[in-house]
């Protein structure tokens, strides 16, 4: 009899403690769905550069490499840009503000949006990845599906973290430029478009400072194709790298106010 009635009233409390992130994650895919400027190019474009350079001009590995490191690409601008400009524009906007004084869990919203930029990593390393069955001869196992994707959502925390970062110091009008000067010189230094040893060796030598580099030294093992570095080497580095990103964000976010 206590079993019964308990099982229902823990649920009951579950649900009420879930609502306001649900609710969050709702308003994040509203608002993303509803910019087709975020979402159109986040999930367009990874796709659209890989049918060019890694099927139509890729020769060799070049569909097996692109689609490993597209993956990565691919989770950049929705963390980059979703968290960035966004934090950006709730802060001047007075939302962020306004969310503060709500009763709500302080983390919903940064949950919800993590949420969002994984869901949308996730979907571009879905659509890489059906183009390059259907259209570059890409054969993958299903294991090797499940590793790609998971790459993929893994990218979105540094990537997050540092979007955060960036929305947390500039104002509204400067953050997009800010982003972009992260966004494409870190996919061009990771060698995300191309391998790095086409590139003077300098590149080769500062890139394991970039955190999407790392990322691409663990998609790469997945298709097959060589790696530098550790499995537990590349994870640590990213994770000192969304916790000191995340822990700059906190403080800079509590001094503003």
């Amino acid at each position: 009899m206590t079993r019964t009635g308990t099982t229902p009233a823990l649920a009951s409390a579950w649900h009420q403690a879930l609502r306001p992130y649900r609710a969050e994650l709702v308003a994040e895919l509203r608002r993303a769905w509803r910019t087709p400027a975020f979402a159109v190019p986040s999930l367009l474009f990874p796709v659209l550069f890989y049918l060019l350079f890694g099927v139509l001009l890729g020769r060799g590995h070049a569909p097996l490499y692109l689609l490993a490191t597209y993956c990565v690409f691919g989770a950049m601008a929705p963390a980059l840009f979703g968290f960035g400009v966004q934090l950006a524009l709730d802060r001047e906007g007075g939302l962020l503000t306004l969310k503060r004084a709500l009763p709500i869990p302080a983390a919903a919203p940064l949950l919800a949006r993590l949420a969002m930029a994984v869901m949308f990593a996730l979907l571009v390393a879905s659509l890489l990845i059906g183009a390059a069955h259907v259209l570059g001869g890409v054969r993958l196992q299903a294991l090797q599906v499940l590793q790609l994707m998971a790459v993929a959502g893994l990218a979105a925390l540094p990537l997050g973290a540092i979007g955060l970062l960036i929305g947390s110091h500039v104002s509204a009008s400067a953050a997009p430029a800010m982003v972009n000067l992260v966004y494409l010189p870190l996919a061009l230094l990771s060698g995300l478009w191309l391998p790095l040893s086409a590139l003077p060796v300098l590149f080769s030598t500062m890139a394991p400072l970039w955190p999407t580099w790392h990322l691409a030294q663990l998609a790469l093992p997945v298709v097959g194709l060589p790696s530098a570095g550790s499995i537990g080497g590349h994870l640590l580095v990213l994770l000192t790298v969304t916790a000191v990103a995340l822990l700059l964000a906190r403080r800079r976010l509590r001094r503003i106010g």
